[in-house]
């Protein structure tokens, strides 16, 4: 998974809240991200892997889009 993936999954896990029926709702704590660099991946790899992603729901269709767009603009 590359960073920008990982950060947005780190991101989301970090804005969820549980809930259960006699409890109040508790602030999860956010996770940890390596910013190791990593290296740059070819552009259609990286197509690949937002679209696996966006079909696994980690993704939303739009930040996808606002991704593919990016990558598609660096060709």
């Amino acid at each position: 998974m590359d960073s920008i993936a990982l950060k947005n999954s780190a991101h989301r896990l970090a804005n969820t809240h549980h809930y259960t029926a006699d409890a109040a709702p508790q602030q999860a704590q956010p996770v940890p991200t390596a910013h190791a660099p990593s290296p740059e991946l070819d552009p259609m790899e990286q197509l690949v892997k937002l679209g696996q992603l966006r079909d696994a729901g980690i993704l939303t269709e739009e930040e996808f889009a606002t991704k593919k767009a990016e990558i598609l603009a660096r060709l």
